[in-house]
C-alpha cells in the first residue's frame, strides 16, 4: 500500500532527493517550497504534488494542512537554510537580532509548526524525520544553535508521539556536494579541506541522505527514535 509522505523544502537538493526516493518506491508524495515555479517543476519531475508554502509562516502552514491527505505516514522536515549578515563586518544589534530570528525561524520554527499542524494525521508506524547539520557540532553561530535546538526538540517529539508508534529522528549531514547550501561559499581549497576531514575521503551526496531518510521510515527502523544520525563520512564522530 502506498504511504502518504510530506517533504518540506523539497524543490531542490536534499529535499528533492528524499522526495524522489519515496516517489520511486511508489509512495504518494507532497512537496513544499517557497518558490512556486521551481516547486512545480520539481513536483512534475518526480511525480509528486507541489504545494507552495513558507514553513515558518503559521498562516501558510495552516493552509498547507488543508491541502494534505487525511492521514500521513512520513513527515520530513527539510525546510531550512542559513541566513547571514549583509556585510562581513556587521555589528548593528538590530541586524544581529534579525539574523538570529531568521535562522531560528527557518531551521527550527518551520519544523515545529509543520509537525504540530500535521501530527494528528500521522498514522501508527509513522515517522517524523528532521534535517539537522554538522554545524550544530561546530559552533556555526545562530545557524548551528538552531540545528542543535532542532535535535533537542526532536527528542520531545519522540516522547510525545512514541506511544502512538511514531518515531522522531534527526539526520545530521556533513558536506553534501552539489547543493545550494554550499554553492556560494565553496572554494576549491575549502572543498578539499572538507573532504580531507572525512574518513572515507569523499564528499557526501544527496542520495546518501535520501537513503538514510528512507531507512528511518522503514519497518527495520521502528525501534530507532529520539536519535541524531550523523551522515558525514566520519568528519564528526560519536561514541
Amino acid at each position: 500500500m502506498p504511504r502518504h509522505v510530506l517533504v518540506t523544502g523539497a524543490s531542490n537538493g536534499i529535499g528533492l532527493a528524499i522526495a524522489a526516493r519515496f516517489a520511486e518506491a511508489g509512495d504518494e508524495v507532497v512537496i513544499t517550497a517557497r518558490g512556486a515555479d521551481r516547486l512545480a517543476a520539481a513536483a512534475d519531475k518526480i511525480g509528486a504534488v507541489g504545494v507552495p508554502c513558507d514553513a515558518a509562516d503559521p498562516d501558510q502552514v495552516a493552509a498547507l494542512r488543508d491541502q494534505l491527505p487525511d492521514q500521513l505516514d512520513v513527515l520530513v522536515n527539510n525546510a531550512g537554510g542559513i541566513r547571514e549578515f549583509t556585510s562581513a563586518a556587521a555589528t548593528d544589534l538590530q541586524e544581529l537580532a534579525g539574523l538570529w530570528r531568521a535562522n531560528l525561524d527557518t531551521n527550527l520554527l518551520s519544523a515545529v509548526l509543520v509537525t504540530e499542524a500535521v501530527q494528528a494525521r500521522l498514522r501508527a508506524g509513522g515517522s517524523v524525520i528532521s534535517l539537522g547539520s554538522i554545524g550544530a557540532e561546530r559552533g556555526a553561530g545562530s545557524y548551528g544553535v538552531a540545528k542543535a535546538a532542532l535535535a533537542a526538540w526532536s527528542v520531545g517529539v519522540s516522547a510525545e508521539l512514541g506511544p502512538r508508534s511514531i518515531t522522531s529522528n534527526v539526520i545530521s549531514p556533513g558536506y553534501i556536494e552539489d547543493t545550494e547550501f554550499f554553492a556560494d561559499r565553496m572554494t576549491a581549497e575549502r572543498r578539499a579541506a572538507l573532504i580531507a576531514a572525512t574518513h572515507d575521503k569523499r564528499a557526501g551526496t544527496v542520495d546518501d541522505i535520501a537513503e538514510t531518510a528512507f531507512f528511518l521510515a522503514s519497518p527495520g527502523a521502528r525501534h530507532i527514535t529520539a536519535q541524531l544520525i550523523n551522515v558525514n563520512g566520519g568528519a564528526h564522530v560519536t561514541r
